[in-house]
C-alpha cells in the first residue's frame, strides 16, 4: 500500500469525502464514458465523487475502450494512480481541472473494455452446495469440484452495460413427465450474484504463467450478473455445460475498480477443511494462500414493476461476501492460462455466483426458493419464484475494514423486458 490509500486523504471535489460515496479519492476507477446529447465520441474517465474526470485532462485519449489502459501493465496503472490521486487531492488544481469534470447524472455510461472472451467460473462453494443438492441430493460436489476451479465459456458478445434492458429468452425446455421438449420463452429466469475479473496484459499462445505472477494479468474487478434461464439451462446442459440458457445476456457495472484499489481489502484464501485436498503445485502459492482473498461486500436489490408504481424503494434481499470464494482470483487466471490459452487485453472472467452460508447470504432464486418451492416474500406481499416481466434487479458492492476508507463498485442493473414475438 502507498499515500494513495491514506485514510485522511481528501479530495476538492466536495462529493467524494461523503463517507457514503462509492468513489472517494482512494477508489479512483476507470470507465468509459460522454457527456448526454453531446456529439463527442466515448473516451476513459475516473470516478470521483458524483462527478467523472475526463481522462483528456492528463492528456490521455484511451478511446472508445480501456483496453489500451488494460494492456500497459502494472507499472503503468500505479503511476496514473498516483497522479490522479495527487491532482485531485491538492486544492490549487481545483481551478484549472474542474472544467475536466461532467457529473454523473449528466453523463452516458458504457461497457468499459471491448471483451474478446468470456469464460464464467463457479468459485462460490455454498452456491455450488445448495444447487447440487437441488439435483444431486446425496451427492452436492461433483469430485473434481476441490481440484479444479470449473467454469465454462461464455458469449462476449451479449455482456452489457448496467441500464441495458434484459429481453426474456427463449429457448427448448422439458417437463420431466413431457413426451418430448416446446420451445417458449423462458419461465425461470434467475440472476447471479458476481463478480467480473478484466484480464489486463495477456499472454502469448502456449505460454502459461506461475500463480505468483497471476495478477500482474489483471486490470480491475466490477460487479457482474450472469443472467440464467434455468429451465433451458436444466433440459441442454447435458453433457457439454450452459449454452442458450446463459448466453442471451450478462450484465457488468461501467466502472473497472483496479486492484491496486483493492489492496487494503485482501484477506486469506478460503480455508480448506482437513478432508480437503491442497491445491495441486501450479494452484499453489503460500503468499496467494495468505492474501489471496478479497473483502469485498456484495448485496442484491429487487424492484418489481408493482413496488416502482407504487414508489417503493428496491428491497434489498441478498449480502454475501466474495470471501467466500473457494479459489482466489490469482488461482482462476492461472488456471485459465495454464492449458496455454492466450488471454488479452479486456477479457473477462466471472466468478460464478458468490453465496454465502447462510439463508440471507444466497446469490440466486435458485436458492432461495430451493428450485421455486418456496417463493421469496417481498415487501408489500408479493412474491417471486423466478423473476417476472418488469422486475429490476440490482447488484451492488462495497468493501469497508477498519481504518481504511471505504470503498464502493457501483451498480449492475438491468429490468427484465417481455420475450420477442
Amino acid at each position: 500500500m502507498n499515500a494513495t490509500h491514506d485514510p485522511r486523504l481528501r479530495s476538492w471535489v466536495e462529493s467524494a469525502n461523503h463517507p457514503a460515496s462509492d468513489f472517494p479519492i482512494q477508489n479512483l476507477p476507470f470507465g468509459i464514458f460522454r457527456k448526454r446529447k453531446s456529439a463527442a465520441k466515448p473516451g476513459g474517465g475516473v470516478a470521483i465523487g458524483d462527478q467523472i474526470l475526463d481522462l483528456a485532462a492528463l492528456g490521455l485519449n484511451t478511446g472508445p475502450t480501456l483496453n489500451g489502459l488494460a494492456a500497459a501493465g502494472r507499472p503503468a496503472w500505479k503511476s496514473l494512480r498516483k497522479r490522479l490521486s495527487k491532482l485531485l487531492s491538492n486544492p490549487r488544481n481545483a481551478k484549472r481541472y474542474s472544467k475536466f469534470l461532467v457529473p454523473m447524472k449528466q453523463a452516458e455510461l458504457f461497457l468499459p473494455v471491448a471483451i474478446g472472451d468470456y469464460s464464467d467460473f463457479y468459485t462460490g462453494i455454498y452456491h455450488a452446495q445448495n444447487a447440487g443438492r437441488l439435483f444431486r441430493p446425496d451427492n452436492p460436489l461433483l469430485p473434481n469440484y476441490h481440484w479444479v476451479p470449473i467454469g465454462y465459456h461464455g458469449r462476449a458478445s451479449s455482456v452489457v452495460v448496467s441500464g441495458t434492458p434484459v429481453v426474456r429468452p427463449k429457448g427448448q425446455t422439458k417437463a420431466p413427465d413431457a413426451p418430448a421438449p416446446a420451445f417458449g420463452p423462458s419461465r425461470r429466469l434467475d440472476f447471479e450474484l458476481e463478480l467480473g475479473f478484466v484480464i489486463g496484459p495477456g499472454n502469448p499462445p502456449g505460454q502459461a504463467f506461475p500463480i505468483a505472477r497471476a495478477l500482474d494479468h489483471v486490470f480491475g474487478v466490477t460487479l457482474f450478473n450472469d443472467w440464467s434461464a434455468r429451465d433451458i439451462q436444466a433440459w441442454e446442459y447435458q453433457p457439454l455445460g450452459p449454452f442458450l440458457g446463459k448466453s442471451f445476456a450478462s450484465t457488468m457495472s461501467p466502472w473497472v475498480v483496479t486492484l491496486e484499489a483493492l489492496e487494503p481489502f485482501r484477506c486469506a484464501a478460503f480455508p480448506r477443511s482437513g478432508d480437503q485436498p491442497a491445491p495441486l503445485p501450479y494452484l499453489r502459492d503460500e503468499a496467494d494462500q495468505r492474501q489471496g482473498g478479497y473483502e469485498i461486500g456484495m448485496e442484491l436489490h429487487l424492484r418489481t414493476a408493482g413496488m416502482r408504481a407504487r414508489k417503493q424503494l428496491a428491497a434489498q434481499i441478498s449480502r454475501s461476501n466474495f470471501r467466500h470464494s473457494y479459489w482466489t482470483l490469482a488461482q482462476i487466471v492461472t488456471h485459465q492460462a495454464s492449458n496455454g490459452c492466450n488471454l488479452q487485453p479486456g477479457d473477462l472472467l466471472g466468478s460464478g455466483t458468490i453465496s454465502g452460508p447462510t439463508p440471507d447470504s444466497l446469490g440466486a432464486l435458485l436458492e432461495m426458493t430451493q428450485g421455486g418451492k418456496h417463493p421469496l416474500v417481498l415487501p408489500g406481499g408479493e412474491t417471486r419464484s423466478f423473476l417476472e416481466d418488469g422486475d429490476e434487479v440490482i447488484l451492488r458492492g462495497r468493501c469497508t475494514r477498519e481504518g481504511f476508507a471505504s470503498i464502493g463498485f457501483g451498480e449492475a442493473a438491468g429490468i427484465i423486458k417481455p420475450a420477442a414475438k
